[in-house]
């Protein structure tokens, strides 16, 4: 009787996760590999779209990294890098490698990080990977699904093959659902940014031993950020016109909302004193960061710049700030600050801006997920 129970119990488990998987959009009919418990889930399953199968964009789990000097030779001096510092020591991750693997799992000064980028909506964000699960911490491994949501890549960790929304943080499908993963602060700048601000920081090494290291340096998404999002890839409805959807913002968040800033806004201005949700807040840009998904080689696409985010207050001194000569100086002291937020010439030398948790996105990508959020300058 026990046994007829669980065999029962079993082919009911069974019935509900085929009858969930078969929501899960897949029009090319692409083998379906995972034990994710998709009767647990926070979204419409219908939302997720299978693109590729597993493993087509392999995770960098194990990687390597080298310092200035070979850096410098290696990489494309004005290519953007998703760079961030803990404790005195920084790493810094090529936007133009990630598009070939999307995730790294890697460790920086005892911390678990995960630096991820989604190039289709141009979404570069670092998390921890440490997650308390039933009053345990555990470190999770992620991977690339090959699934998308709102064109935004679908992220699993190998423990419990819970599917993540890769610009959210947040676990949408499995046993972890709900669960969401913290953001560590990190900044978009040029590999030459990134060494001088970091002399002694490291960048990831192009030796992957991955079939995608003949790729490094070029860019499969040709005039991509010129076009316009892949509408197959995305509820049409979902896409705002409230900004063009190809446009690049920078996105803050508050207790109950968030605000996003437009890259040619900030252009404009050179800098951007701004309070939000009662943050003190300030946005450096700088010019000298090429797009990498601009032309197929990456050396030859277009200047977009860097923008950065930080609070704007040092000690108990809430500082304001303007650019003149290229170079970024705060009214109160007359101190000269890097797009890294460090004061590198007058009072505050030596001070630092404490990185604002923020990322990089097109404008379409944040809209889909965020759609009531404030604009500046509107």
């Amino acid at each position: 009787m026990i046994m007829k129970a669980l065999v029962l119990i079993s082919l009911l488990l069974t019935a509900t996760t085929s009858t969930s998987m078969a929501q899960v959009k897949n029009p090319k009919n692409i083998p379906y590999t995972w034990e994710t418990d998709t009767s647990q889930h926070s979204v419409s399953l219908e939302e997720i779209k299978v693109v590729v199968p597993r493993n087509t964009f392999p995770a960098i789990d194990f990687p390597k990294f080298i310092g200035k000097k070979q850096g410098l030779e290696l990489f494309f001096k004005h290519e953007p890098v998703i760079a961030l510092e803990i404790d005195g020591r920084a790493k810094a991750y090529p936007l133009n490698m990630l598009t070939m693997h999307e995730i790294s799992n890697d460790t920086l000064s005892g911390i678990p990080i995960l630096p991820t980028y989604c190039p289709l909506c141009n979404a570069s964000i670092v998390y921890d990977r440490r997650l308390p699960i039933e009053g345990k911490e555990q470190v999770l491994t992620f991977e690339v699904s090959g699934m998308l949501r709102n064109s935004d890549m679908v992220m699993a960790d190998k423990q419990t093959e819970s599917w993540w929304q890769q610009l959210t943080g947040e676990a949408i499908v499995g046993e972890l659902t709900e669960a969401k993963l913290k953001v560590i602060p990190s900044v978009v700048i040029s590999v030459e940014g990134f060494f001088t601000s970091y002399p002694k920081g490291e960048i990831l090494s192009p030796e992957t031993g991955t079939s995608s290291e003949s790729r490094y340096g070029t860019n499969p998404y040709e005039n991509y950020d010129e076009g316009s999002p892949w509408l197959s890839y995305i509820d049409e409805s979902k896409i705002q016109n409230r900004l063009p959807p190809m446009e690049r913002v920078i996105d803050i968040s508050g207790t109950d909302g968030h605000k996003v800033y437009p890259i040619s806004e900030i252009k404009k201005k050179g800098v951007v004193n701004d309070t939000y949700d009662k943050q003190d807040l300030v946005i450096f840009y700088k010019e000298g960061t090429v797009s990498v998904l601009d032309e197929k080689e990456i050396a030859k696409s277009k200047d977009i710049g860097s923008a950065t985010a930080f609070y704007r207050k040092v000690d108990d001194l809430t500082l304001s700030f303007i650019k003149e000569d290229g170079k970024f100086r705060d009214q109160q002291t007359n101190s000269i600050w890097d797009i890294t937020g460090k004061a590198i010439a007058g009072p505050l030398k030596g001070k630092e801006l404490r990185p604002l948790p923020h990322s990089n996105h097109f404008a379409f990508a944040w809209f889909a997920f965020h759609p009531d959020s404030e604009i500046y300058g509107q």
